[in-house]
């Protein structure tokens, strides 16, 4: 039996003008439990697939291509890569996920960058987030990882074979914790893709790379005061999963959220850093008794 998946797309607007996000439906469509899970930075929504099989029979669960990676389409003015068009292009999205039905909430899992997104939709009045899980994110954001992560998504890389790019991606994501060859395989294969030369390249627009290159300290530190403002006007259940080893949320920030805001329940993954990849049966199990134990 096949899995219960489709792909959409939806059009959004950017100040540079319109383009296509595209999504992963699975589970019945009419169903108005809603569950939209965010992928990070350089990821993707095949990221959620073991995750989605594991909840699609409670839920209709939508996981989008965040624009400029995978299947979505690229902006034209790439210094628009950054949360707020990010919070824009989900509205867009919900409005048509939620169109047909009478319960207009949804449930948010957000890592890394999804899980920005959701604090700052989260925030918002009239929110339509009801629960929400913030995988390894929270409102301080450590500088050098920072600068980690945009030297990562501004080079240019190119591989002779789908081998030694997926040799490359083992590598750099260590920190996502031990996994199988079988699924160290397909988080190859769902960011890889083969150009006109034959050639095997990265997923994604590299002009995600500018908004980090334009980052400095002060900018940060802003950045962490509308974080932290955004954070503490969440209204609704929130949970926080930590890599235990993660070098992008602080166990000092992580327990500070449990003390302000939503007042979060925190839950750390042992032998993990930045992020846990929520394929793993415990790390779905956290998942599913926080969204559905009510």
């Amino acid at each position: 039996m096949s899995d219960p998946v489709t792909v959409k797309s939806v059009q959004c607007i950017s100040p540079a003008g319109l383009h296509r996000m595209a999504y992963k439906e699975w589970g019945d469509p009419a169903n108005p439990e809603v569950l939209v899970c965010v992928h990070g930075v350089t990821r993707v929504s095949d990221d959620f697939d073991d995750l989605a099989r594991a909840l699609a029979e409670r839920y209709r669960v939508v996981c989008p291509d965040v624009v400029g990676r995978g299947r979505s389409g690229r902006l034209r003015n790439p210094e628009l890569y950054v949360v707020p068009q990010y919070v824009s292009d989900m509205v867009t999205l919900l409005a048509r996920v939620l169109a047909n039905g009478e319960r207009q909430k949804v449930h948010w899992i957000g890592t890394s960058m999804g899980g920005l997104i959701g604090m700052g939709l989260a925030s918002l009045p009239d929110s339509p987030i009801e629960r929400l899980v913030l995988n390894d994110i929270g409102p301080v954001l450590d500088p050098a990882a920072l600068h980690r992560i945009g030297d990562y998504i501004g080079q240019d890389l190119r591989f002779a074979t789908f081998e030694a790019g997926a040799q490359f991606v083992r590598d750099v994501s260590q920190p996502f914790g031990p996994h199988t060859d079988a699924q160290w395989d397909k988080m190859a294969r769902d960011v890889l893709r083969q150009d006109a030369n034959g050639e095997w390249v990265r997923h994604y627009d590299m002009g995600l790379a500018l908004p980090f290159r334009a980052a400095t300290p002060e900018s940060v530190a802003a950045d962490g005061t509308r974080l932290w403002a955004a954070y503490d006007a969440i209204r609704c259940p929130t949970l926080v999963v930590r890599g235990e080893l993660s070098d992008l949320l602080s166990r000092a920030t992580a327990q500070e959220m449990t003390q302000r805001g939503p007042r979060a329940q925190l839950v750390e993954i042992a032998g993990v850093g930045h992020a846990p990849m929520l394929i793993q049966p415990d790390q779905i199990a956290v998942i599913r008794e926080f969204l559905l134990n009510q």
